[in-house]
C-alpha cells in the first residue's frame, strides 16, 4: 500500500501537471480538494482519467468520487479493492 500511494502521489502531479509539488508535500490522508491540495472539479476529471489509464479501472458510481478521492490513501484503498475482484 506504500508503494502504491507514492505512485499515486507522482501520478497525481504528472497528471495534473502540478509543477510546484513534489510527491513528499502530499500527505497520505491530506484531502485532496479545498483546504488540502485545492484540487478542483476539472482535476477530479483528470483523476478518473488516472485510474483508467494506470490501473484499467472505470468508476462505476460517479457518486463516490469525492469518497474515493478524498485522499492518496482512499484511493490506494479503492485500486487495491478493485484490483482484488475478479475480472
Amino acid at each position: 500500500m506504500e508503494k502504491l500511494m507514492a505512485d499515486l502521489k507522482s501520478q497525481i502531479i504528472e497528471q495534473l501537471n502540478l509543477q510546484e509539488v513534489k510527491p513528499e508535500d502530499i500527505g497520505d490522508d491530506q484531502p485532496l480538494f479545498k483546504d488540502g491540495l485545492g484540487l478542483d472539479s476539472i482535476d477530479a476529471l483528470e483523476l478518473i482519467v488516472l485510474l483508467q489509464q494506470h490501473y484499467s479501472i472505470r468508476l462505476a458510481n460517479p457518486d463516490q468520487g469525492p469518497e474515493i478521492f478524498y485522499s492518496v490513501r482512499t484511493m490506494a484503498t479503492y485500486i487495491t479493492a478493485q484490483q482484488k475482484q475478479p475480472g
